[in-house]
């Protein structure tokens, strides 16, 4: 029997197919946004850590 988390990871992955499938420049643009949100997230942690320790 399945238990509840592997039911909403297998309706996840299907919506996340389905949407790229009917919307791929879409699709496209939320990975892209999502991508500079992560990189911006590391960028900015590097600068902490670098003024954090006295090299900025």
């Amino acid at each position: 029997m399945f238990n509840l988390k592997r039911l909403l990871q297998l309706l996840v992955v299907a919506f996340i197919i389905y949407a790229i499938f009917t919307s791929p420049d879409r699709a496209g643009d939320i990975l892209h946004s999502a991508w500079d949100v992560i990189a911006q997230g590391f960028k900015s942690l590097g600068s902490f850590f670098d003024s954090l320790l006295g090299r900025g």
